[in-house]
């Protein structure tokens, strides 16, 4: 366990002199199961840390909780057992590449159920192994419950994922309409497209109703799109990342196209008030909105 905390703290840090940098926080959802938000969540921390960038990926999709299996790796413990003082934050965490992190997490209600001080201040002094981290990808759940809008709430970026199925852009809507009551700016990801244009064709429709309805004070952001590929559901199948695996396929390439647009939002350091960092810096949020 001891090697393993020593290889995190060198995984997330190259200078341990360096200052904690301002983590950008960016939640994934959708409205409903299937649209291939964890295949989208876990490719695009994979392509964000092989450009350099220090990342974590925090599993908050509880029912569903599928990280481990998207990037090939067996989870045993979780947040709640640092909470409930039956492991370190070290022991949880998996390291996935140089550069990534995956944060086995747990449901916002459930996390802050315990209220244990000194169990949680212990946490909070070890989460600081991640306070190098430049972004934390949080995959929620399917939905809207409630300990889903927590996460929504202590994000930097809220991005919805859809695919283009009557149904599955119904739910993607009634998503975004809930969001609109907490915050207002949402990105969308339309998955599994023929094309650009179908995917800009199904975002603009969503435009429309949601200008309707909500109105103008939201502003509804087109993040990009990923083909349907037959080489995604083959990856899927072998728990492998198809950005790894077919780098210069056109999902990978979709991907990229995601990438550039949040390096961008990183460099400007647009809606980012906070100086917290990592995971610390997430539960400091989270206990905001509490």
């Amino acid at each position: 366990m001891a090697h393993q905390a020593q290889k995190l703290e060198e995984l997330v840090t190259s200078n341990a002199q360096k200052k904690s940098k301002k983590t950008r926080f960016i939640a994934i959802t959708s409205g409903k199961g299937g649209v291939g938000k964890s295949t989208i969540s876990s490719n695009l921390a994979y392509a964000l840390s092989q450009k350099g960038l220090n990342v974590g990926i925090f599993d908050a999709d509880i029912g569903l909780a599928n990280l481990d299996v998207m990037f090939n790796v067996k989870i045993k413990k979780n947040i709640l057992h640092v909470l409930k003082g039956e492991a370190s934050v070290s022991d949880i965490l998996i390291p996935i590449t140089r550069n990534l992190i995956l944060i086995p997490g747990e449901s916002g209600d459930e996390i802050l159920k315990y209220s244990d001080m000194a169990l949680f201040e212990r946490f909070m002094e070890e989460a600081r192994v991640l306070d190098k981290l430049d972004i934390m990808i949080i995959d929620t759940g399917a939905g809207i419950g409630e300990h889903i809008q927590m996460f929504l709430n202590a994000a930097d970026d809220v991005i919805v994922v859809t695919v283009p199925d009557p149904a599955a852009i119904t739910d993607a809507y009634a998503t975004i309409k809930t969001i609109a009551t907490l915050r207002d700016d949402v990105g969308m990801i339309l998955n599994q497209v023929k094309n650009e244009k179908e995917a800009i064709g199904v975002f603009e429709k969503i435009k429309k109703v949601a200008r309707m309805n909500i109105g103008e004070k939201l502003h509804l952001s087109y993040m990009g799109k990923i083909n349907a590929d037959v080489k995604v559901a083959s990856c899927i199948k072998q728990r492998m990342l198809f950005y790894s695996q077919y780098p210069s396929s056109q999902p990978s390439r979709d991907i990229d196209a995601v990438v550039q647009k949040i390096m961008q939002k990183l460099e400007r350091n647009v809606l980012v008030t906070s100086n917290e960092s990592g995971l610390s810096g997430l539960f400091r949020r989270l206990m905001e909105h509490f």
